[in-house]
Order: structure tokens, then C-alpha cells, then sequence
């Protein structure tokens, strides 16, 4: 089978702006389609691309994830640019404060702080739902968890950006996030080799370096594993939740009247707008995907944002229905490369909207939203709400 061409650019501030017929017409025209301006194959279709994701011997992450070779070399080692034995041991010791007990553990905190938060932003004549309440518990909270001092901390959104921003092609955004991304490896280091609070994500990544299960010059690289998926993300995420249920009310009434609904609700929110819309594979050997001859060598696009509203897999997928099945959405990606993050994004997710859910009678936008242009992150700058109070 011939593979179609296209000369569309993904990352233009146009298509950024509204990305999704664009991914429809690659949907469209094949299982695999040749993305002239980035020199990939691009993958759009769910079923293709969760396949690809389970066979992590043949696509590989190894030789990076991003569209760039700057990136691809200088993030090589990462847990999310690494393959094999390897990426287990990282995603292991990584993972460890983020199992189900772990993360039970944190909810009662992470739902006090998410009830404190909108009890102070209910029946103000305005909220941005961005800066005062998206970001405040990835970029307060959550650094405690990791272990971040507090000199450094007004460059984590920056820093977290950036990563997004370097994995794009190289356009004028990937350039620009240069000098963010050597400011977060420097950080890293400098974390590495001080002492860090007993508890702290961080801390424990440097005692498995001092018990010889990694190498201790891995665990720079590993502490940045932490930083993008854990800010950027989640704040993506909520972002665009509070939105869509601001422009769906009907949604919203459902939610208040079957709270229940709020796991659904969430997934349904990362289904439609996937906070990371791609990332790339490399063949390992020649292969086929949908029929198509992929070669050894060949870098492949992963669109997360195609798939999860792929007409094949989702009934009316540009609708927004809190009652979907959506929890086979491929927004934290799938298989042994799967964000290893998601249950904490999953668990302040849940606690701020449950947190509206007990306290707000109605969300409405308060002014037009601005989108925040990244090249892989879907999110917004700014997010002008109002929080009606509940009768309680």
C-alpha cells in the first residue's frame, strides 16, 4: 500500500489554535500518512496507534520521542527516551511513590487543599481558572511531594513548558525553549547533589543511587522525569475540564446531580482534549502498520489527540458526554511507556472537581479564554470564569 502525502505543519500557531481538522483529513487519507514538513510518518488512527504503543520491541523509544534531533540526543537516558531493562529499573524506582497505596495515602491532603481553594474562589465576580485554579496545586503542592526547594520554584512552569516546547519540531518555539531546558538541567544536578527532605520524590531517587540499584549520574535526568508530567500535564488537564463544563452546562447539571460521574467526567475531558497531542517512535526493524511498510530507521508520529477522537473507536467523538465508557482514552499514552504520573494528575483532577462539585451551582465563562501555544501541550493561557455558590 502507497503511503499519502502531507504537507501540513502541526505546529503553525493556525493549526495549534484548532488542530482537529487537520487531524480528521489524516484520519482521513490513511493508516499512515508522510508529514512532508517534519519528515515522519504520521499515525492518527486509534487502533494503529495503541498497537504501536503495545509493541514497544519494534517501536522504540530509545532513540527519543520528540521531533528533533537536539532533544532526541539530549534527552536519550530519560525514563520516557529509554527502552528495555533500563526503562523498567527508572519507571520502577520513579514509580514508587506513585502506586495506588501511595497515592491513597495523598488524597485526604490533596482534597483538603482543593476544598480550601475553591471555597476562596466561589462567588467572586471572576476567577482565572488557569492561574487560580489549574496551576495551584501542580505548582504548590506537588513540588513539596517532590522535594523542590523553594529558591527555584518560580521556574517550574517555565522550565515544564520549555520540555514540551524542545520536543516539538524545530521551529521558533523549540528554539526559544533552549535556555530553559539548560536552566532545569543545571537545576537537576544542583538537586542531586544536596540534601533533600527524607520523604521527598526526589530523595528517594538518591537513595536508590546510594543502594547501587542506578547509576548516580542517571538521577539528574531521572528528577526532570518528574517535573513536565507532573506540572504542564494535570494543569493542561483541569484547564481544560473547567472548560468544557463551563460551555456545557447541561453536562455540568448532570455532573452536580450524579456526582458519581466525576471519574467519567475527567476521562471524558482528557479524551477530547488530550493534554499531549504526540509523541514519536522509531522502527527498530522494517514492520507495517494498517498495511503500510514502515522502514528500520523510520521516525513515527504518535497523535494521543487524533486517536482519542477517532470516528472508528468513539460514537460522535467531538461530542462531550460525561456518561462515555472513556477510560480507554490514550491521553497518558499505553502500555510500558504509559505515563507513569497519571495517577497523581488523576487524583488532584478528581479532588478539584469534586471540590466544585459540592460548592458551585454553575460555572460560566467570564471573558474569552486564551489559548497557551505550545508545540505539544493542549492547554490554556487564561481562563476568565465564574463560580456561582451552591446552596449548602
Amino acid at each position: 500500500m502507497s503511503v499519502p502525502r502531507s504537507d501540513v505543519d502541526l505546529f503553525t500557531d493556525e493549526v495549534l489554535d484548532d488542530p482537529y481538522p487537520h487531524l480528521q483529513a489524516l484520519r482521513d487519507a490513511g493508516p499512515v500518512v508522510g508529514l512532508d514538513a517534519h519528515d515522519v510518518y504520521a499515525v492518527a488512527r486509534y487502533d494503529d496507534v495503541r498497537a504501536i504503543l503495545d509493541d514497544d520491541a519494534t517501536f522504540v523509544s530509545g532513540e527519543g520521542v520528540g521531533l528533533n534531533e537536539f532533544i532526541n540526543t539530549g534527552g536519550r537516558g530519560t525514563t520516557l527516551m529509554s527502552d528495555g531493562a533500563e526503562h523498567t529499573c527508572q519507571r520502577e524506582i520513579i514509580g514508587r511513590p506513585l502506586t495506588p497505596r501511595a497515592l491513597s495515602d495523598l488524597r485526604p491532603d490533596a482534597q483538603a487543599l482543593a476544598d480550601a481553594l475553591v471555597d476562596r474562589l466561589v462567588g467572586q465576580p471572576s476567577v482565572d481558572a488557569v492561574t487560580e485554579l489549574a496551576e495551584v496545586l501542580p505548582a504548590t503542592w506537588v513540588p513539596d511531594l517532590l522535594g523542590w526547594p523553594a529558591e527555584g520554584r518560580d521556574r517550574l512552569l517555565d522550565w515544564a513548558a520549555a520540555s514540551f516546547d524542545g520536543l516539538g519540531p524545530l521551529n521558533e518555539r523549540a528554539v526559544a525553549a533552549g535556555d530553559g531546558l539548560l536552566e532545569m538541567t543545571a537545576y537537576a544536578q544542583q538537586l542531586a547533589g544536596s540534601t533533600l527532605p527524607a520523604d521527598s520524590f526526589a530523595a528517594r531517587i538518591l537513595g536508590a543511587a546510594e543502594r547501587g540499584e542506578v547509576e548516580r549520574s542517571r538521577c539528574p535526568m531521572m528528577i526532570i522525569d518528574y517535573i513536565a508530567p507532573s506540572l504542564d500535564t494535570t494543569i493542561s488537564a483541569i484547564g481544560n475540564l473547567v472548560w468544557l463544563l463551563a460551555t456545557h452546562p447541561d453536562q455540568w447539571r448532570l455532573l452536580r446531580d450524579e456526582p458519581h460521574r466525576a471519574k467519567g467526567a475527567l476521562n471524558e475531558a482528557l479524551r477530547l482534549e488530550s493534554p499531549i497531542s504526540c509523541f514519536t517512535r522509531v522502527a527498530r526493524v522494517d514492520t507495517e502498520v494498517g498495511g503500510v511498510a514502515i522502514p528500520a530507521g523510520s521516525r513515527v508520529m504518535l497523535s494521543f489527540a487524533s486517536a482519542n477522537r477517532d470516528e472508528r473507536r468513539w460514537v460522535d467523538p467531538e461530542r462531550f458526554d460525561i456518561t462515555r465508557e472513556s477510560a480507554g482514552h490514550l491521553a497518558f499514552g499505553h502500555g510500558e511507556h504509559a505515563c507513569v504520573g497519571m495517577g497523581l494528575a488523576r487524583l488532584e483532577g478528581t479532588a478539584v472537581l469534586t471540590a466544585l462539585v459540592e460548592r458551585v451551582a454553575t460555572i460560566e465563562l467570564a471573558g474569552p479564554p486564551q489559548r497557551k501555544r505550545n508545540n505539544l501541550i493542549r492547554a490554556f493561557a487564561s481562563l476568565p470564569i465564574r463560580l456561582t455558590p451552591a446552596r449548602r
